[in-house]
């Protein structure tokens, strides 16, 4: 049916949706797709651009001891635009054997609604950023129509942000906001397995990531822009700090398949477990050996509360000469936020279009357009018997997020 050259281009829009619309900490997550190429060698480049224009309304400071500004309450915008890069290097060992090094950004965040807004107390500005380069190989065999194939491999990852919030309220001896700053890094690994049938371009696989266990985070907690005799003990210095953490496991079943000349249907499903990020507590340094929990030695934390996402996408593609194919998707994902947070569930349009002009060179342009759904935010307990967000309330409607994506393929 000669599908096999416009697969990447049809999956290229959906890749743009996921990137899009994906909950928790997820900006470009987990992609080995390139491994699949049937070239001896092929290199890729992909970079993504998110637009998400989520906006806060009827924000209610219900904490006002921490000097929180009378600023706006309506049309609050929190998100920031991001770039999502991912560089990839397929090799070919033999007739069996396909390894694959990549270097990607799969997890950030960057909430900036800034220092004036009713609820300063909560959030002035976060940012979380990752860099993790991975190796992974497969082994495939003949079996029946088509070939079975088994994948294994490992990754690093680093991860670095900071988050600012009004802590007291400004005065001569400072404005008042506390800074977090952390870094930490560990190893993950994944494996999987495929069936494909390459003249239909049939291909159904199954990956599993692991968790990347974080051991050692560290950082600084900046307070020196609060007088230490107003709120003590920290206050009026910065404060080495420690914690840990877990990055989620990643589970992600995707099927596509030729079904008419010329037209081929994809999709998948994908679990990650961000029920493993609740609430991160840091504690001194000083600490160190004693019990470190939201409830022991907290110097401060990183609330987050999310729940399981789910994304669940869908599409077609159409190849329209040797050089010319083209897809669509559509993409709902669940909301991991649970009363805490703005991320609610999601439904992303995608499209992509790939130009081939040799066998050798593909480029490819697709872009997605989502709606963020609407909810509140608001106080919960967590799951250690804490509440959270009662020092903000808030609303939130029904908003736009945009993304385009550009790669570039050359096989040889």
């Amino acid at each position: 049916m000669g599908f096999v050259r416009f697969v990447s281009a049809a999956l290229l829009s959906s890749a743009a949706v996921g990137a899009a619309q994906a909950g928790g900490l997820e900006r470009g997550g987990y992609n080995v797709d390139l491994l699949f190429n049937s070239a001896p060698f092929a290199a890729e480049a992909t970079g993504t651009y998110v637009m998400p224009q989520r906006k806060l309304d009827n924000v209610v400071d219900m904490d006002p001891s921490d000097g929180t500004p009378a600023g706006p309450s309506q049309g609050v915008k929190d998100t920031e635009s991001y770039f999502s890069p991912r560089l990839g290097l397929k090799v070919g060992i033999g007739e069996q054997v396909d390894c694959l090094v990549d270097y990607s950004e799969p997890w950030g965040v960057h909430t900036n609604p800034g220092a004036n807004w009713a609820g300063a107390n909560q959030n002035i500005e976060t940012k979380v950023n990752s860099h993790s380069f991975g190796g992974t190989c497969s082994y495939k065999m003949q079996a029946g129509k088509g070939q079975f194939r088994v994948l294994g491999g490992v990754f690093y990852q680093k991860l670095e942000g900071f988050k600012e919030r009004q802590v007291f309220f400004p005065t001569l001896a400072g404005n008042g906001i506390g800074r977090l700053d952390l870094e930490g890094s560990g190893v993950g690994w994944r494996v999987g397995a495929a069936y494909e049938i390459p003249e239909i371009a049939f291909r159904a696989s199954l990956v599993y990531n692991s968790r990347v266990k974080l051991d050692d985070v560290t950082g600084t907690l900046d307070l020196s822009r609060i007088p230490g005799a107003v709120k003590p003990p920290l206050a009026g210095q910065i404060t080495p700090v420690y914690g840990s953490a877990e990055m989620p496991e990643v589970v992600e079943l995707k099927l596509q398949s030729g079904i008419a000349p010329n037209w081929l249907a994809f999709g998948s499903v994908k679990w990650v477990n961000w029920s493993i990020l609740q609430s991160i507590p840091f504690c001194p340094e000083s600490t160190r050996g004693s019990p470190c929990t939201t409830t022991s030695n907290r110097a401060t934390s990183l609330d987050l509360l999310y729940r399981d996402g789910w994304t669940v996408s869908g599409g077609l593609g159409h190849k329209f000469n040797e050089q010319w194919s083209a897809a669509a998707s559509l993409t709902w994902d669940r909301g991991t936020s649970k009363g805490f947070g703005h991320q609610a569930d999601s439904w992303t349009l995608g499209g992509g279009v790939a130009y081939t002009p040799n066998e050798n060179v593909e480029m490819r342009l697709s872009g997605a357009l989502g709606i963020l759904t609407s909810g509140e935010s608001g106080a919960i307990v967590g799951d250690d018997g804490r509440v959270y967000g009662n020092d903000v309330s808030y609303t939130f409607g029904n908003d736009l997020v945009g993304a385009l994506s550009a790669s570039m393929k050359v096989r040889w």
